[in-house]
């Protein structure tokens, strides 16, 4: 139960945020399953601050790329996906959520204020895992 409500409560702050600035919720959806993973296993190098942020960051940009010079649809779609993890092993930084972001932004991207906003909203999700480490870190060395 502990592992649902930590990411469920980032998620929900988030989604808050989203509320307040877009329409587009789908579109932050795969934050979600990243929260889940970060905090089933957050010392595992999937769920590292360094590969949420890249992962999350190239597939909502080449989500974007995609529509923008595709237009929507499932060749949109499929090559963002292909890209997106193409780059994430190349680079390892592996992140599967993030080939559901590449995904929401080629079938519906919207605007360039989305992709602004997802970006803000993977800067708070990376910022709530660091906060998590140091609890973490704080715990081990506090029952030590």
């Amino acid at each position: 139960m502990a592992l649902a409500i930590a990411p469920t409560a980032v998620i929900l702050a988030v989604l808050a945020l989203v509320e307040a600035l877009s329409q587009q919720r789908l579109l932050f959806a795969s934050l979600a399953s990243s929260a889940f993973l970060i905090y089933l296993d957050p010392q595992h190098g999937t769920n590292s601050v360094r590969t949420l942020l890249i992962s999350q960051l190239i597939a909502a940009s080449l989500g974007f790329v995609t529509y923008t010079t595709v237009g929507v649809g499932y060749l949109s779609g499929g090559l963002a996906m292909v890209i997106t993890i193409v780059l994430m092993i190349l680079l390892d930084v592996v992140h599967p959520p993030a080939v559901a972001t590449s995904l929401s932004f080629a079938l519906r991207s919207g605007n360039e204020s989305n992709l602004l906003l997802f970006g803000l909203a993977v800067g708070i999700t990376a910022t709530l895992v660091m906060l998590e480490k140091l609890l973490l870190w704080v715990l081990a060395r506090h029952s030590s």
